[in-house]
């Protein structure tokens, strides 16, 4: 297995560094380990070395691993598409969800949010691109769903989230994270009481702490190159 205190580490420092260049506190930086398509035995490696957050995209696959690594009390992140048949174990497994896009979603989130559980903490996913091929609600869109978010009770609205376009050459890698920023400002500026900018991956996450992001979500620089998805419990060899 590789060393992966030794990536955490390393990782951590290139956080802090990018952190200080922007003028921000290192400490206001969090990261979240994203672990779809790991075992459980690496979770656990990486959470032995300090790790304490970490990210899921598929509901099937992250159950059973939550469930085998219980004894540690991770805080996990759900970071993917969410489904509305899959609302009830999201709000009862997970400490966070960073890609609510739609009011459906966040009404079963919210009404089935155990009556033992804090709310949860909830952000919202933005489409900045426009791009068909990913979730989030458009930003023209996003004041009126953000202020029906934040009313509900089983939820904590904390901010935005957002998945950029791939770059191209001769784009600004800031220029969504900047624009991102944007759009909490002036939620803020509405009277909504955010403090959390979901954004940066492995290959643009200097250009989102520079921007004012507080959580970056990150899987490859961690883990090395991502294995294939496992197939569903179930399914036919």
């Amino acid at each position: 297995m590789p060393d992966y205190r030794a990536r955490l580490t390393d990782l951590r420092g290139r956080l802090r560094d990018c952190a200080n260049a922007a003028g921000r506190r290192p400490e206001s930086v969090g990261l979240i380990a994203v672990s779809k398509t790991r075992s459980a035995d690496e979770v656990r490696t990486l959470a032995q070395a300090g790790q304490r957050h970490f990210g899921e995209n598929y509901v099937q696959e992250a159950l059973p691993k939550m469930d085998a690594l219980r004894d540690l009390g991770l805080t996990w992140h759900f970071i993917g598409p969410l489904q509305s048949n899959k609302t009830a174990e999201v709000a009862a497994g997970f400490d966070w969800v960073h890609s609510i896009d739609r009011l459906k979603v966040a009404q079963r989130l919210s009404a089935q949010r155990p009556a033992t559980h804090a709310p949860l903490e909830v952000c919202v996913q933005v489409n900045l691109s426009g791009e068909s091929s990913k979730s989030g609600c458009t930003p023209a869109a996003l004041p009126g769903l953000c202020a029906a978010v934040a009313r509900l009770p089983g939820l904590r609205l904390r901010g935005l989230m957002t998945l950029p376009a791939a770059l191209q050459p001769g784009d600004d890698a800031r220029a969504p994270f900047a624009r991102l920023r944007q759009l909490l400002q002036s939620l803020q500026a509405d009277g909504l009481p955010l403090d959390t900018l979901s954004a940066g991956m492995s290959d643009d996450y200097p250009a989102a702490i520079t921007e004012g992001a507080t959580w970056v979500r990150i899987g490859t620089a961690l883990f090395g190159s991502r294995p294939a998805r496992p197939p569903p419990p179930g399914t036919p060899s």
